[in-house]
């Protein structure tokens, strides 16, 4: 058998992303996808900054924001309506992108995945991904080299075996992977069966032109929200409860998707009652806030629906997964490539899953006090701020060197100042007669960064790293002077930051022996002895 470095049980969107960062490292993957052709309704997802900042790293942003400027309004506010037709009851947020130009170079998009997932693949595809259609992961061995796949073809039944040196289960919500390696949800369970309707409707002249993102709507007949396409004829309508929410089949809507049902849901909401409508598709899901106990089992790992599940409300589980492989794209490369030890792996759990967990309890908290009132939920924690969400999270990790005793897992990213575990600062600056975002710098290799006091951390950075063969650190000089305080640094400070862009290590001024603080700092975020 021939043996892939990485095997994906699943082409979808986490996937998909998770091999295309793999591949901007130069490893190759294999996904199993069962579906041929992708998702077969237009399923659309809300894109963070800090995902479109993941996409500019592998250079698909303008491709990514062409594709959602084909398909949504760029911009535009989140309210509550009665009907579409009708009042606004609340504005939740005045615009998708408020407040981003401060922390990103990027904003905030929606594109539906039907439009997006061709760019992923194309992307993955170009640096040496394969993607196999029509099949499915239904089995797994593991040694002490790797990991034998059985592959099944979904159409006729029969089976082959495959051989990967690591697997990850990007297999969604009914993860086979994760029934395989035995490790179960800790987590609320099922509260309420939803349903996402994919329809046509003239709905045109009640949104075009009024600059809303997402409607939520709250009515007599249903509760949920609209996401509308760009010419305001077609998009879906999620559905949370139907009817008297005192009746407890109210929190089932999935119990009856009859075509004739599914439209006068769509009329409800719209507020339209004899609106033509022509029903696309439509999905079942359960609303769910669950992580797995473990994000990792010997040589498999898990990674997003296959290891957290959460309610759609703040657009968090697509990104939250797409930030799983990110993370562990770059660790998978590395000790791949013999650059780090084997025990850097087990930093993706300790690092996502804290993450994974926050965010969860947050998509929870929003969708028990706007789209499911009527539950009376208590335990719910408090509303974070987005922001902390997006690009607030901390890392605490071995591959982390820092003397912070932290006692949190996230905080405002306006905050952070560059602090070790934080995603580094976005700034506009000139460099090599360019302006780029200091993020720029970041992505395939690690990045040792100084303001011009510091330039003997140049020299020492790079003799630290010849003594890691095969290790790529770039290494440079900001001048610009807004750059040390940003990054917490003084003029003779100097940061390091890991391919995934999150800080590793920062020293606020010059040391007696840079090189040797560089070389302890790599030695110690490798695994290496």
């Amino acid at each position: 058998m021939e043996e892939v470095p990485v095997l994906f049980a699943g082409g979808g969107l986490v996937g998909l992303s998770t091999a295309m960062f793999l591949a901007q490292h130069g490893i190759a993957s294999l996904a199993v996808e069962r579906l041929i052709g992708g998702s077969p309704v237009p399923r659309a997802a809300f894109f963070h900054m800090r995902t479109i900042e993941m996409f500019r790293s592998a250079r698909i942003e303008e491709q990514v924001k062409a594709q959602s400027d084909k398909e949504f309004e760029p911009e535009g506010a989140v309210v509550l309506m009665d009907t579409l037709a009708g009042k606004q009851l609340a504005g939740l947020i005045p615009s998708l992108n408020e407040g981003v130009e401060a922390l990103s170079p990027c904003r905030r998009l929606f594109v539906t995945q039907p439009g997006l997932e061709p760019i992923l693949r194309n992307r993955a595809k170009e640096a040496g991904a394969s993607v196999i259609e029509g099949h499915e992961v239904v089995g797994l061995s593991q040694d002490a080299d790797g990991v034998t796949v059985t592959v099944r073809e979904v159409a006729s039944g029969r089976d082959q075996t495959m051989r990967a040196k690591y697997v990850i289960g990007t297999d969604g919500a009914h993860s086979r992977v994760r029934e395989l390696l035995g490790i179960e949800f800790d987590g609320r369970g099922v509260f309420s069966n939803a349903i996402t309707i994919y329809f046509h409707a003239p709905l045109a002249k009640y949104v075009v032109g009024k600059a809303l993102s997402v409607i939520y709507v709250k009515n007599a007949e249903l509760s949920g929200f609209f996401r509308m396409d760009k010419d305001g004829n077609s998009g879906f309508l999620v559905v949370n409860t139907v009817g008297d929410t005192s009746r407890p089949e109210a929190a089932s809507p999935a119990n009856d998707v009859r075509e004739s049902h599914l439209i006068d849901l769509v009329r409800a909401g719209a507020g339209v009652p004899d609106l033509p409508v022509t029903i696309d598709g439509v999905a079942r899901w359960r609303a769910t806030s669950d992580v797995a106990r473990r994000f990792r089992k010997g040589r498999v790992f898990l990674a997003g629906d296959a290891a957290h599940l959460m309610p759609p409300n703040g657009g968090f589980g697509g990104n939250t997964g797409i930030h799983d492989g990110h993370n562990l794209a770059w660790k998978l490369a590395l000790v791949l490539k013999g650059v780090a030890g084997p025990a850097l792996l087990e930093t993706y759990e300790t690092e996502r899953r804290p993450v994974g967990k926050f965010t969860v309890e947050q998509a929870y908290t929003r969708y028990v006090t706007r789209s499911a009132t009527y539950l009376g939920a208590k335990d719910f924690h408090p509303l974070a701020n987005d922001f902390d969400i997006e690009v607030g999270y901390l890392y605490q990790s071995p591959a982390i060197v820092t003397d912070e005793n932290l006692d949190r897992g996230h905080e405002d990213p306006r905050e952070s100042q560059g602090r070790a575990g934080s995603r580094a600062p976005h700034l506009w600056i000139e460099h090599d007669r360019k302006k780029i975002s200091t993020l720029d710098l970041f992505g395939r290799a690690f990045a040792l960064l100084a303001p011009s006091g510091g330039e003997a951390w140049i020299p020492a950075a790079l003799a630290a790293a010849r003594e890691f063969p095969g290790l790529e650190l770039d290494a440079h000089i900001i001048e610009d002077g807004r750059f040390a305080p940003a990054y917490g640094l003084t003029d003779t400070g100097a940061t390091l930051v890991r391919p995934d862009g999150f800080v590793a290590w920062r020293a606020t001024r010059i040391e007696n022996d840079p090189a040797g603080a560089i070389r302890n700092t790599l030695r110690a975020v490798l695994m290496r002895p």
